[in-house]
């Protein structure tokens, strides 16, 4: 069985509507409604709307507070690592000027980067139908056991 036409289990009730993972994360990232793809997500630079005007999905539930910075650190910090060691190698320049190139590059790729991170990171969550994205509240289960708070 190939992962393309795995469907998850699902035993009574109505059939779920398909929910293609890269496709809900592409529209995140480019700052669209994971659902319809035409609304706007973002109504500020990293806060998202309540609810689509397109289609009124709800998505003030979702949760991408962390993960999309931890994200933004993980991948600009690889990408200017290998461009700081690559200019170091191949330049002889002093600390002060490696430090007046690489610091604003830094700041820039992780301003550009957040907003379409944290999109793709609400895509994510909306395709796997997790935090209220899905038909049923998750908030009163505990998420390391599975099972209702005490």
């Amino acid at each position: 069985m190939d992962a393309q036409s795995h469907q998850p289990s699902q035993f009574g009730g109505q059939q779920q509507a398909e929910r293609p993972l890269g496709r809900s994360i592409k529209r995140g990232m480019l700052g669209r409604c994971p659902s319809c793809g035409t609304g706007k997500l973002f109504r500020a630079f990293l806060k998202p709307v309540d609810q689509c005007a397109v289609c009124g999905e709800e998505i003030h539930h979702h949760r991408a507070d962390d993960l999309p910075a931890y994200l933004v650190i993980f991948v600009v910090g690889h990408v200017l690592m290998a461009g700081y060691v690559s200019s170091a190698l191949m330049f002889d320049m002093s600390s002060w000027i490696h430090l007046a190139i690489w610091a604003p590059l830094a700041v820039l790729a992780a301003l550009l980067t957040i907003q379409p991170i944290k999109g793709g990171v609400i895509g994510l969550q909306w395709a796997y139908r997790m935090h209220g994205f899905g038909d049923h509240d998750d908030e009163a289960t505990d998420p390391g056991r599975g099972g209702p708070l005490a």
